[in-house]
Formats: structure tokens, sequence, C-alpha cells
């Protein structure tokens, strides 16, 4: 079942930008210290957030539900792995993986989007509009000669109870911010299933630059309720604006580049949410993971 266009106008017509603004507002209200415990306590064990894993394990510390949302972990509990290839950017469940073929990225098992409109225009000035595959075909940088490469797509699901920090996944340079003003509908993995495009439509924020085997990005999408994205060394960064334009985005050119390391602390949700990677790999790339899989950031997602 696939819901149709005018279920999506819909539910794109519901005010979940206005709830997401005031849910953020909700979670930013200091609780009085007593409260603080029996708060928190009862939100880690409706949604399965282990506790022992937080830096901070006083709960009365966390003035609010935003601070513990954002909570920080341990040193050590999230090991990065070692071996060559690229690591789960945060805690959640794999929604999809693989290869992306004629400029289509599958969302589900079924449901794919364009990459095109993902990540939108390459050139704004560039005529004619490429097609998909040749859209495609421009990002890759090192696909010559014997060193074949391809276009690879990981899409991971933040649940409400996951740690809401997200990390580097790779060793790369990041040179570029693409942020889309859009909707914020549910990106819980029943309403995926049934809601094409949604991950094009939804306000996200891709950042893009290189690493050893060419074009490398991660995509932070919002979601109902997840309006703020913080990323740590874009403070310009504002999202769930009040006043938007469905499809308008807004680019920066990073003057200095940003180079990040496997593991590096990158941004934070407001609560959950999705990451989305694409990246330029070797043909031949390996997931060392399953669909459903749950994973810990740091986890090995393929290894080349």
């Amino acid at each position: 079942y696939f819901a149709s266009l005018s279920q999506i106008s819909l539910y794109c017509l519901l005010p979940l930008r206005t709830m997401s603004r005031i849910w953020g507002r909700i979670n930013s209200i200091d609780l009085p210290k007593p409260m603080r415990k029996v708060v928190i306590n009862g939100y880690a064990k409706c949604f399965g957030c282990n506790l022992d894993e937080c830096l901070d394990q006083d709960l009365t510390h966390y003035t609010n539900l935003g601070q513990f949302f954002r909570r920080k972990l341990r040193p050590g509990v999230r090991p990065i792995d070692p071996r060559n290839g690229v690591v789960s950017p945060a805690d959640g469940t794999v929604l999809h993986f693989g290869r992306i073929t004629n400029g289509r990225v599958e969302q589900v098992k079924g449901i794919t989007y364009s990459l095109s409109k993902f990540l939108g225009p390459q050139n704004t000035y560039q005529t004619p509009t490429p097609t998909l595959y040749e859209y495609q075909q421009n990002l890759l940088q090192h696909n010559t000669g014997a060193n074949q490469t391809a276009l690879y797509s990981c899409v991971i699901y933040l649940s409400p109870g996951d740690y809401h920090r997200f990390h580097s996944p790779a060793q790369w340079s990041v040179d570029f911010r693409r942020h889309f003003a859009g909707h914020l509908l549910s990106v819980n993995p029943g309403v995926v299933q049934v809601f094409p495009q949604l991950f094009t439509i939804n306000e996200r924020v891709v950042y893009s630059g290189n690493w050893r085997y060419g074009y490398f990005s991660m995509a932070a999408v919002g979601a109902t309720a997840v309006g703020t994205v913080r990323v740590y060394f874009d403070e310009d960064l504002v999202t769930n604006e009040k006043h938007w334009t469905a499809g308008e985005y807004h680019d920066r050119v990073l003057t200095d580049r940003v180079d990040m390391s496997r593991g590096q602390a990158f941004g934070e949700f407001n609560l959950g949410s999705t990451i989305v990677l694409i990246f330029e790999a070797p043909v031949g790339l390996e997931f060392n993971i399953k669909a459903g899989q749950r994973l810990k950031y740091g986890q090995l997602l393929a290894t080349i």
C-alpha cells in the first residue's frame, strides 16, 4: 500500500512545523529539581534509554528534557571500528542501504526517490537539465580507468529513545551546505514505507564534500517534533523557521573547509530523526549490515 497524492497533500496540510516548534519549547522548559529524576526516568523506561551510558548520570543535572535528549555518552561506550570503511554516524535502525542506480535512491524496499530532488541542482545555470543518470555520473570524482567507483547510500532512523547526537562516518572534508525548507512529516519506518518521496519534501540539511574515494555527503532530515538540527561547526544554520517556502533552499560554501575524523561529533537533533549518507566508493564495496538492524554509532557499515 502506498499513500495517494491526495492523502499526501492532506497530511502536508497538518500544522506539523508549528507543532514541532511548540514541542521544542516544551522540551526547553526547566523542570523543578525534585521532578527531574522522575520525569527523565519515566521517559528512559518508556523509550528504552540506557542511562548507564550517560556521561552525567545524575539526572537532576538535566534541567529539561531537551538537555537529556542531547546527552553526551561516557568515553569508550561507542568504540570506533578501526577497519577501512564507513562507520555508523548515529545510534539507530537501518532503513535501507545499497548502490544507487539510474539516479534514484531507495527510500525503503520498493520506494525510490530522485537523487537530484534530494540533493538539489548541481549547477543552477546548467542547460539542458541533466538526466538522472547524468546527474549521478556528474557526482563521481574518481571513476576513471581501472579505478571504477559508484554511488552508495545508507539511511539510518533515530527513534525517540536513541542517543540524539550524530557523528562523522568517515575521514572527510566538508566544503558545502545546502539547507532545504520543507515539511516535518514523520519519518517513522511505518510512514516511510507508504509515503513516496518523503525525504525530498521534508526539511533537511545536506553537507557535502569529499574523501579519499571521491564524493561524500551526509544529510540530517527533520521530522515531526524534530524541527531543530544543530551542527557544531555551522553556527549560521537555523532550522524550522516560522516563514518558509516549500522547495526553497539556501546554499553556503564553507570557505574554510572542515576536516572531520571518523567518529568526531558533528551535530544533534532535538529528538529523533534520520541520517542519509550518499557517497562514492570503489565498485565492490561490501555492506556489513542488514535492513532493520539496530546500530550504535562507530559500528562498521561498509568495508572497502
